[in-house]
């Protein structure tokens, strides 16, 4: 389809769509969103990270909600803390033209007070990581008994966080649930547990091809060296260009840390976001990243889960990802509304094997460049 009118979307929710750029359907939204306009249905979608996920199931979820009612109608359960503001966010966005829909994102990780409070007013969907919904839950501060429609995005990071227990909890404690959508980048043993156990044997099964869901914006290279040579090449880089702005991604929570510290020591204003950060020091990270009071953010794949910042010019991929998966959200985090950007990856010699694999599973080229003198 070559809009969102043609998908089935109400114009109001098409308007406010097209304010923020949103004009083209992205495949998985082309797939998906028909699907679940037609009715009642449940859906396993294997798509990654970066492809629209956040519209295709955000604009059937809202076609959905009955605005005059005051009941939790929707819930959407995700990884992380930022990836759950930034889901409510888009869907308040989503809402600009039509009749007003609240959405509340809940999380741990911070005092469980505030939400309640929150959670008090009228409340049509909720966004939660699944360990605080139970929270809620037992503290009779949300009632799902009304809700329809639940939604797991990112469920493979959601298992990998440890979340299944809860999650199969909070499934079966949907009294009036009427359509399951999962979306999630892999298909591990787990998450077919899932489906086997709390969805329909009648579920519809979708899978976006690889191949399709980079952004096309992005430039794709790759730089030979040694390791003990990488902080030196990277420092070069930055100091090449002193007013771009990126993510450096490595593997390990120890390698963020320890590559944040050197940059600071550098006098480049760097700071790491990993697992072991307190909820507090990650939000301080995370502010200062975006008020441009630093210039570098140094974080391993899970913990940038869910940072949407425009307008950053490169990712360097200081330790390359393990999945092709984590290839391409990383380099999602560059080349946004409509702009290039660069994705580097600085490697070893053996590591030559791994960049084809990327060309040709994800079906992108890299180009090679050498290290200025």
């Amino acid at each position: 389809m070559e809009n969102f009118k043609q998908l089935g979307v109400k114009d109001n929710f098409v308007k406010a769509i097209s304010e923020l750029n949103i004009i083209q359907p992205t495949e998985i939204q082309n797939q998906v969103i028909p699907l679940l306009l037609q009715g009642n249905t449940d859906l396993v979608a294997q798509a990654q990270t970066g492809t629209g996920k956040t519209a295709a199931f955000g604009l059937p979820l809202l076609h959905r909600i009955v605005a005059k009612s005051k009941e939790v109608q929707g819930l959407i359960l995700c990884p992380t803390r930022e990836l759950g503001q930034q889901i409510a966010k888009q869907l308040f966005k989503f809402t600009k033209y039509s009749d007003k829909i609240f959405v509340e994102s809940v999380f741990g990780g911070v005092q469980i007070e505030p939400q309640i409070s929150a959670l008090r007013r009228p409340t049509h969907i909720v966004v939660a990581t699944p360990g605080r919904l139970i929270d809620l839950v037992k503290r009779k501060a949300v009632d799902l008994r009304k809700v329809k429609t639940v939604i797991l995005d990112e469920a493979d990071e959601m298992l990998s966080m440890g979340f299944k227990k809860e999650l199969d909890e909070i499934l079966t404690m949907l009294p009036a649930i009427e359509s399951k959508w999962l979306f999630s980048a892999t298909m591990p043993d787990g998450i077919q547990k899932i489906v086997k156990r709390h969805l329909s044997g009648q579920a519809i099964k979708i899978e976006i091809n690889k191949k399709r869901q980079v952004n096309r914006n992005i430039d794709h290279q790759f730089l030979i060296c040694e390791e003990k040579e990488k902080l030196h090449i990277l420092i070069q880089m930055l100091n090449a260009d002193p007013k771009a702005r990126g993510v450096v991604f490595c593997k390990t929570k120890s390698a963020a840390q320890t590559l944040a510290k050197q940059l600071q020591a550098k006098n480049i204003a760097a700071d790491a976001i990993q697992g072991d950060l307190k909820q507090v020091e990650r939000d301080k990270v995370m502010r200062a990243f975006k008020k441009e009071n630093l210039r570098i953010l140094v974080a391993t794949d899970l913990a940038a889960r869910g940072i949407d910042i425009e307008a950053l010019a490169f990712v360097v991929h200081y330790q390359l990802p393990d999945k092709d998966e984590y290839y391409t959200h990383r380099s999602g985090r560059t080349a946004r509304a409509g702009n290039r950007g660069i994705s580097l990856a600085l490697i070893t010699s053996p590591e030559i094997k791994q960049i084809r694999w990327f060309e040709k599973t994800l079906g992108i080229s890299f180009k090679q460049i050498r290290r200025s003198k």
